[in-house]
Order: C-alpha cells, then sequence, then structure tokens
C-alpha cells in the first residue's frame, strides 16, 4: 500500500478552509453570531482596500479553483490588515501606501516578452489571462523588513508565461521590469533611485513549480497596492524580488541588474534566499512579524520552501546565496 508523506509545508486536507465557506466570510461570522464584529472591522478598513478595482480585466475569472498543493501549515492574514500595509516604492517609502497607488492605471495592459527567445511578442493583459489557466494558491510571504504574512494568491505557474516566449539555449535569466511613468507615481520622481524598478531570476528559478505570476488575491484581481494587474509571487525569497505591475519579461544569457542591488549592493543581492543564520547588516533575521497578530516566529529556512528549491541552489554556498 503507497503512503503519502506531506510536504513540509503542506496544510493537512482536513484543515484547509472550503472555497465557499473561505467566500463567504460574512455567514460565517453572521451565524457565530459575530456580525457586529465583521461589520466593525469591514467600517475600519478603508473601502478602497477592500474592493477590486472596476477597471480591471477578467472579472468574470475570480475566484479561481484553490490548488491544494500549494497551502501553508499558518494563519491566512486578513484582507483588511494586508491590503493596507504594503511596500510599493513607485508610490512613496512608507507602508501606506494603498490610497496613491489607486493612481495607477491598469488598463490597458500589455506585457512585453524579448531577449533571447524564438517568439518575442507583445501581450495584452486579456489576451495573456486567454491563455493561461488561473489557480489560487496559498503562499507565505517573508520581508526582508522581518514581518510576514500568509494570502491566497490568484494566479498561473511562471513557466506557462517562459513557455509562450521559448527562450533560446542560451537565455539563463530572465529580467522583470515594472511601469514607469512619474506623473501618477511621485516615488518615480525620486531621482536618486534607479527607475524603472527590475528584478531577476535564473531561468531555473523561473520555472520552478513556485515560481508564480499573480493576477488575483483574496478570490478577486489584485488590488493596485498589490501589484495590479500582475506581479511575481516567488515564496522562498525575500519579498523585494517578487517585482510589481510587470509591463516587460527579457530572457537574457548574462546576470540581470536588479533595483535594491543597485541601490544598496551590500544589503540586498540577487539571489535573496530567506535564511535565518544571515542576518541583514543592521537586523537579525531570524525571526519575523506576522501581520495582523504581531507575533513573531522562527524564520524558516527558504521561507520554508526548502525541500522544493534548496536543490537550485547545491553547488553555492555562502553569504552571497543569500545576499
Amino acid at each position: 500500500m503507497n503512503q503519502i508523506h506531506p510536504r513540509s509545508w503542506e496544510l493537512p486536507e482536513r484543515e484547509v478552509t472550503p472555497e465557499d465557506v473561505f467566500m463567504n466570510r460574512r455567514g460565517i461570522l453572521k451565524s457565530l453570531g459575530f456580525l457586529g464584529a465583521a461589520t466593525l472591522i469591514a467600517n475600519a478598513a478603508p473601502t478602497i482596500a477592500l474592493a477590486a478595482t472596476t477597471d480591471q480585466l477578467g472579472q468574470s475569472l475570480y475566484p479561481a479553483k484553490r490548488n491544494t498543493d500549494f497551502t501553508v501549515k499558518r494563519p491566512m492574514t486578513p484582507e483588511s490588515v494586508s491590503s493596507i500595509y504594503n511596500n510599493f516604492y513607485e508610490f512613496g517609502s512608507h507602508k501606506q501606501i494603498y490610497k496613491a497607488a489607486q493612481a495607477l492605471q491598469t488598463t490597458p495592459w500589455s506585457i512585453k516578452l524579448d531577449g533571447e527567445v524564438e517568439n518575442p511578442q507583445v501581450l495584452e493583459f486579456d489576451d495573456l489571462l486567454k491563455k493561461v489557466q488561473l489557480e489560487e494558491r496559498i503562499y507565505r510571504h517573508r520581508c526582508v523588513e522581518a514581518w510576514a504574512m500568509t494570502v491566497p494568491w490568484t494566479g498561473f505557474p511562471l513557466s506557462q508565461l517562459v513557455a509562450l516566449a521559448s527562450p533560446l539555449s542560451s537565455a539563463k535569466y530572465v529580467r522583470f521590469q515594472t511601469f514607469e511613468d512619474p506623473k501618477i507615481a511621485s516615488g518615480q520622481r525620486q531621482f536618486w533611485y534607479p527607475w524603472p524598478y527590475t528584478e531577476g531570476l535564473t531561468l531555473a528559478e523561473a520555472t520552478n513549480d513556485l515560481a508564480f505570476i499573480a493576477t488575483g488575491i483574496y478570490g478577486k484581481p489584485l488590488l493596485k497596492q498589490f501589484g495590479a494587474p500582475l506581479r511575481l509571487a516567488i515564496p522562498w525569497k525575500y519579498g523585494f524580488k517578487s517585482i510589481k505591475s510587470i509591463v516587460r519579461i527579457s530572457f537574457t544569457s548574462e546576470q540581470p541588474k536588479t533595483f535594491w542591488n543597485d541601490v544598496a549592493p551590500g544589503e540586498y543581492g540577487f539571489w535573496a534566499n530567506v535564511n535565518p543564520d544571515v542576518p541583514h547588516p543592521r537586523w537579525s533575521q531570524k525571526t519575523e512579524r506576522l501581520l495582523g497578530s504581531d507575533e513573531r516566529v522562527p524564520t524558516r529556512i527558504f521561507n520554508g520552501y526548502g525541500e522544493q528549491v534548496a536543490g537550485l541552489y547545491r553547488n553555492m554556498t555562502g553569504v552571497e546565496l543569500y545576499r
């Protein structure tokens, strides 16, 4: 008889909240007599953060079916918390940028695929959605600033987008670039930053099963402060690797420059894999603060995804693997 051995980061099926229950949280609270509390929570959180923006495409695609192969043993971070605590340097360096981010115009939106590929192309966002199969995955997210959240992303494996481009054998890296429009993004008026924001992965990292392009969250299209209309979600790396509002994806034979490595190479490197034993130059990484509870918990190597990604770095050693 075959025995099933769950992976270290998986949540047992019996502990997974059914999709219909998750999508009807208000009904649950009412049935438990907590409707008043639910109303207070909803009223306390800014409306702009809790409603999907009306100008995003593909509304009918949400909620997508949850892929239970990608769950975690950690409580879900409430949307009312995660949606008003965001990094998005295009709109400012503080965490409460959700109001400023509403200036982002997400329609029309296109994504350019170029570089060392067989099929360079420009895809309109709605056309891209027709070429992929959306699913929901619950991922841990760990910021280099030592805070963490657990959220249900909706999107598709990055490998599907890589396949659309058909990289040449010479392509070893993937470079990502976000939009540049200082008229609406006040942060981009700060000339000391190397705009536009760029990030990079190896092709092997980009085609790992965990690498994900997120187009939605909490069962609906991405809110703008999360990086609408599409962003990376790379759960084993520090959050600054998960670039928001992507407009261009290029394939190259050389390791690309990245935004934070350019700004502060001694603090933010190309690899940025989560490791509690390699401190940031200005603080420890041994613990992390869970948004919503402020509980501090031990940080896990590769953010708990070592079983799936450690093999990518088998021949690498030293601090440079994590910076």
